[in-house]
């Protein structure tokens, strides 16, 4: 499996778990020594990810869906994803709001040893 293929997987298993709070299929995708970078704050190795990450959900009143999460090889193990948020209202299915977002992961031995997020719109 290629980089891009590990990068993908990773992302499909933390949509799931954003949408389902269940965080456990993650973590086996992760290098020990991850580096977990969000604007917010900075975590090293999977025991802080694990312990002090708050994970984001969407509120109890609101479905997230996302769209156009297209991959792109930046080589050396580094694959990023622009990756548009919709979140929608549970009752109704209304609009509520949307974001964009960057993400960038390194891929070391087919693990994730870098998470990067940035909100870009």
């Amino acid at each position: 499996m290629n980089d891009v293929e590990i990068a993908g997987r990773f992302l499909e298993a933390l949509e799931a778990a954003a949408k389902s709070g269940d965080r456990q299929p993650v973590y086996p995708m992760l290098a020990p020594d991850v580096e977990w970078v969000t604007p917010k704050r900075e975590l090293h190795g999977i025991d802080e990810v694990r312990e002090e990450l708050t994970w984001g959900a969407p509120p109890d009143n609101l479905d997230v869906e996302f769209e156009d999460r297209e991959l792109t090889d930046l080589g050396d193990g580094r694959v990023a994803a622009d990756v548009h948020e919709v979140y929608r209202v549970k009752r109704t299915g209304d609009f509520g709001y949307a974001r964009d977002r960057r993400i960038e992961v390194a891929v070391r031995d087919g693990k994730i040893v870098r998470y990067e997020m940035r909100i870009v719109g």
